[in-house]
C-alpha cells in the first residue's frame, strides 16, 4: 500500500487498483466539536494503466481542489510538443 500526501489530505493506494480518498470535516458547535469522516472509494480495475494518473488528477481536482498534473516530476502524462510551421520535416522523435 502506498500513500500520496497533498497538503493535509492523503490518498491510499492498494495493489488491487482501489483508490480511497479520505476527508475529515470538523463542525465547531456550541455542543462541542463534531467530526464527520468521509471516504470516497474508486475501483480502477476497468481503467487501463496509462489513464490511472489522469483519473487520479480528476478525483483530486473534484474532491480536494488540488491537482499535480504538470508539477509531478514522475508524471507519465506528457504534453504534446508543438512544432513550428517550418519544422514539418522533423520527425516526432527529434522533438521529444
Amino acid at each position: 500500500m502506498g500513500n500520496i500526501y497533498l497538503g493535509s489530505n492523503h490518498i491510499n493506494f492498494k495493489v488491487s487498483n482501489t483508490v480511497k480518498l479520505k476527508e475529515e470535516f470538523l463542525l465547531l458547535s456550541e455542543d462541542g466539536p463534531i467530526n464527520l469522516d468521509v471516504e470516497i472509494i474508486a475501483d480502477f480495475e476497468s481503467v487501463p494503466q496509462k489513464y490511472h494518473e489522469v483519473f487520479m488528477n480528476m478525483l483530486t481536482a473534484k474532491y480536494y481542489n488540488k491537482v499535480s498534473f504538470g508539477d509531478n516530476p514522475f508524471s507519465e502524462c506528457r504534453p504534446v510538443v508543438k512544432r513550428k510551421w517550418w519544422q514539418f520535416w522533423k520527425s516526432e522523435w527529434f522533438t521529444k
